[in-house]
C-alpha cells in the first residue's frame, strides 16, 4: 500500500530536524594540503597532492563508472598523460549496461528506500581506480536527460516504478515529452526553497546523501550540480549548500560549480555562477564549446575577465566537436580544446562519442601534445596575451606568455605572424610540437629584441614553445 498524503507529510516533519537547512552551515574547514584544490600561487588552476596540476581528458562516455571496461578505459587515458574525467551519476540505459541506483523487486516495482548494491560498487570502484591513478573526477549530480521523453518512462522515481509514492503524491505526471530545456519536469522544482515537495524531495536527498557517502573518502573529486542546466537558481544552489553542509560535517572542503545551457557566457544565466564565488569555487564553461573561431576565444577571454575576483578554476569538462556528431568537425574539436588550454582553462576534456572525440586517436595526439608542450612552458606560468601578436588573420593563431620569457602557440591551419620580443634582447629556443601526431617537430633558435616571425611548418594543427636560453 503506499502512503497517504498525511502519512508523508507527518514521517517528512518528524524528520525536519536532521534534514539539510542552509542557516546551520558551520564554518567550511581549509582542504587538505593532499587533495584537489586551486593553487595557492594561481588560483586560476588547480593543485592536487600539494602540486600544480593541469587537467587533460577525453574519455568514452559520460556516466563513466557504470562501462564495463572501466580499469582498461582509465588505464588507456593515463598511458597519454589524460588525468581528468567526467562522471554523470546517470542511470539511463542507452547502452545496456547500466543500472539504476535503487533496489528492483520480485515484481519488477523499485523500492526507493532500498539501493541496489551494483550501482554503488561501481561508483565506488570508479573512485578508488581514479585515486590510484591521479585521475581527477568531475561528478554531476543531476543530468535532466535522465528524467524526461523516454528516459522518464522506465525510471524508478516514475510513480509507475516505484512502491513509494503515486502520481497525485509526488506531482509527477505519466510523461513528459518536451526536451528538458523546457524545464517542465517538477523534478527540478522540489527544494525547500521552491515548491517545497518533500515527498520526492526525501529521496533526492537521500540519494545525494549516499553518494557522499562515497565521495568524501576521496580527495580528488569536483562537484558540478547539474548537466547543461535551464532549471531556476535556486535548485542548483540548494544542492551546493547541502554538499558544502555535508562535506563541513565531515571535515572536508570541497569545490563545486554548476553548469548552465545557453551557449552565449554572456548570458544572464551564467552569472548566476560567475557571480556567487562564494557558493561556487570553480567554474565549468562548456557550453561555450558550441562557439566557433575567433568568437570562442573572445567569449571565454570575457569569462576570465568577469571571474578575476577572486580568480577561479575555470573548466571546460565538454568539449564537442566530431565529424559523426551534430555540433562541430574534429577540427572543431581539436580547435576548441586547444583554444580554452592556451586560453587559461585549468581543465579541458574531449566530450564523448557522437559529440565528441571521446579519447580516439585524434584527442590522444592532442593530449600528448600539450603534455610535450607543458613540459617546456607551464601554463600557470604563463596568461593569454595575443596582443603581442601581430599580422594575425582572426583564428590564426593563439598566444600565452610570460613576457621575456616563454611563449606557447596554438596554430589552428599553419600561418605565420608576428611576435614582439622587443623588449626581450635576447635568445630563445622555438620549438614545435606536431598536434595531429603527438610528436615533437622541428626547433631552432631565435634572436629577441625585434618583432620575429613565427610561422608553423606546415598546415594543420601545431603548437610551439619560445623559451628564453638560461
Amino acid at each position: 500500500m503506499k502512503p497517504s498524503h498525511l502519512a508523508v507529510a507527518f514521517v517528512f516533519l518528524l524528520g525536519l530536524c536532521p534534514l539539510f537547512h542552509p542557516l546551520q552551515a558551520a564554518p567550511a574547514p581549509g582542504p587538505g594540503a593532499q587533495d584537489i584544490q586551486p593553487w595557492g600561487r594561481n588560483p586560476r588552476y588547480w593543485q592536487y597532492k600539494g602540486q600544480p596540476v593541469l587537467l587533460l581528458g577525453g574519455s568514452k562516455d559520460d556516466n563513466l563508472f557504470q562501462i564495463p571496461d572501466l580499469k582498461e578505459h582509465l588505464d588507456e587515458m593515463k598511458a597519454v598523460g589524460a588525468n581528468y574525467i567526467r562522471n554523470t551519476m546517470s542511470d539511463r540505459k542507452d547502452k545496456g549496461f547500466e543500472v539504476y541506483p535503487f533496489l528492483q523487486r520480485p515484481d519488477g516495482k523499485y523500492d526507493l528506500e532500498q539501493w541496489n548494491p551494483e550501482y554503488w560498487q561501481r561508483f565506488e570502484n570508479m573512485l578508488r581506480w581514479t585515486a590510484e591513478r591521479d585521475i581527477i573526477v568531475q561528478i554531476e549530480v543531476w543530468d535532466r536527460f535522465d528524467y524526461s521523453t523516454k528516459n522518464w518512462e522506465p525510471h524508478p522515481y516514475n510513480p509507475r516504478n516505484n512502491i513509494n509514492y503515486t502520481y497525485e503524491q509526488s506531482g509527477f505526471a505519466p510523461q513528459y515529452p518536451d526536451h528538458p530545456g523546457a524545464n517542465k519536469q517538477p523534478f527540478f522544482f522540489t527544494t525547500p526553497k521552491q515548491r517545497n515537495n518533500a515527498v520526492v524531495y526525501k529521496y533526492q536527498q537521500r540519494f545525494v546523501e549516499k553518494m557522499l557517502s562515497h565521495t568524501l573518502k576521496y580527495g580528488h573529486v569536483l562537484y558540478c550540480m547539474d548537466n547543461e542546466t535551464s532549471a531556476e537558481e535556486a535548485w542548483g544552489a540548494w544542492w551546493a549548500d547541502f554538499i558544502q553542509q555535508q562535506a563541513r560535517a565531515a571535515g572536508k572542503s570541497v569545490f563545486l560549480t554548476e553548469m548552465w545551457d545557453p551557449w552565449d557566457l554572456q548570458n544572464a544565466m551564467h552569472r548566476r555562477t560567475f557571480d556567487h564565488p562564494e557558493r561556487y569555487g570553480f567554474c565549468d564553461v562548456s557550453q561555450n564549446n558550441h562557439q566557433k573561431g575567433q568568437t570562442h576565444w573572445d567569449n571565454f577571454q570575457w569569462a576570465l575577465n568577469r571571474t578575476a575576483q577572486p580568480p577561479r578554476p575555470v573548466n571546460t569538462v565538454k568539449t564537442y566537436g566530431a565529424d559523426t556528431g551534430r555540433y562541430g568537425t574534429n577540427r572543431d574539436g581539436i580547435e576548441r580544446w586547444w583554444r580554452h588550454l592556451i586560453g587559461g582553462a585549468a581543465a579541458v576534456r574531449f566530450h564523448r562519442p557522437d559529440s565528441g572525440l571521446g579519447l580516439n586517436d585524434a584527442a590522444k595526439a592532442s593530449i600528448r601534445a600539450a603534455r610535450k608542450l607543458e613540459s617546456l612552458v607551464k601554463m600557470w606560468e604563463v596568461e593569454p596575451a595575443n596582443q603581442l601578436l601581430s599580422r594575425r588573420e582572426p583564428n590564426e593563431a593563439y598566444l600565452a606568455a610570460k613576457p621575456g620569457g616563454k611563449y606557447a602557440f596554438y596554430f589552428p591551419n599553419g600561418g605565420e605572424v608576428g611576435l614582439d620580443l622587443t623588449q626581450a634582447a635576447k635568445k630563445f629556443r622555438l620549438r614545435w610540437i606536431n598536434i595531429q601526431t603527438g610528436e615533437w617537430g622541428p626547433e631552432s633558435e631565435i634572436n629577441g629584441g625585434a618583432v620575429v616571425s613565427i610561422a608553423a611548418p606546415g598546415e594543420g594543427h601545431w603548437a610551439a614553445a619560445v623559451v628564453a636560453n638560461p
